[in-house]
């Protein structure tokens, strides 16, 4: 009774829920909350073992965790942390991306080759889509007319159509994609390949590649460049890609697609995540435990703040 009394004076007195980032640990097996506006930590919470992937409901009421070794995705209120519920995800589940509406869920599920969709309502499985092998990067379009999976050893991105739950084409890429990433305008989609060290950039119309946008750190061997997480500004102008232990996010000009900056943050850096307003971006750096903070306009890293063991995945409340 004591400790709810505490943990209910220390959420009363935390900022807005849009204020809170969200920091999956895979091995502290917790999810850390922090303040975008003080940049401190507001506390850590259990999330089960391996969390990995992290997304918010559209509304903020609703928090998903990708429970890797508990094989099911475990939700959470986010104003209090405390766990309402789990959804059924198959195996392993390593990433997820919501339907724009907030409903349904589609879960990567690496070690049956499947994406698993689940009614995050009625809690129940609508489908299961069988993909490539290992599949794990997952994105969606902005009319939510498509969810595109990522299968590392067939080295293609599945377009699913989210009707008919059938894969409508297939786009082979480099080696080990990880991440897929719309633009908001929904003409451009960007893929990561860990290991192929590229980013495919392709016409969501058309279904080709259009570019394979290349690293060049001076310095660092080619092999540590590795691209995983990506995230795109709302008006297209700007992709920041996660390249891994290469220790920098690039900073890619969204309109030529050339890189146009490198940005040295925290060791192994994951994933990203962005402030509402865009004006902050956050990483996961899962060799050094802390998250980097980079101002947008003035692509500078202006903090770090240490997590807990092993950051993953991030996100950020919606205003």
């Amino acid at each position: 009774m004591k400790h709810a009394l505490v943990l209910t004076l220390c959420l009363a007195a935390s900022p807005a829920l849009a204020n809170r980032v969200f920091v999956t640990n895979e091995k502290g097996n917790d999810v850390t909350v922090i303040d975008s506006e003080t940049m401190e930590v507001i506390g850590s919470y259990p999330a089960g073992n391996r969390p990995r992937g992290i997304t918010i409901s559209p509304d903020g009421k609703e928090l998903y965790v990708c429970a890797s070794d508990d094989d099911l995705v475990r939700v959470f209120n986010p104003e209090t942390m405390e766990e309402t519920h789990t959804l059924p995800s198959g195996p392993d589940p390593e990433l997820f991306v919501l339907h724009p509406s907030g409903n349904p869920l589609y879960i990567a599920n690496e070690d049956d080759n499947l994406v698993t969709v689940v009614d995050t309502q009625t809690h129940k499985v609508l489908a299961e889509i069988p993909v490539g092998v290992e599949p794990e990067g997952m994105g969606v379009s902005p009319d939510g007319k498509y969810v595109i999976n990522t299968s590392e050893t067939t080295n293609m991105a599945h377009f699913i159509d989210t009707e008919s739950f059938e894969i409508v084409a297939n786009v082979l890429v480099d080696s080990r994609p990880r991440f897929a990433q719309y633009n908001d305008a929904g003409t451009k989609l960007y893929v990561t390949s860990e290991i192929g060290g590229t980013v495919s950039v392709i016409d969501p119309a058309t279904q080709q590649i259009t570019t394979k946008i290349g690293f060049d750190i001076p310095g660092v061997l080619p092999e540590a460049i590795q691209p995983v997480g990506a995230r795109v500004t709302a008006d297209g102008k700007t992709v920041f890609v996660a390249l891994g232990p290469a220790n920098r996010v690039a900073v890619i000009d969204g309109e030529t697609d050339e890189v146009i900056d490198y940005l040295l943050v925290g060791q192994r850096v994951w994933q990203l995540g962005f402030s509402p307003d865009q004006k902050y971006l956050f990483t996961t750096n899962g060799n050094s435990n802390d998250v980097s903070v980079i101002d947008v306009a003035a692509r500078e890293v202006i903090k770090s703040i240490p997590v807990g063991q092993q950051p993953w995945g991030v996100v950020v409340a919606p205003n």
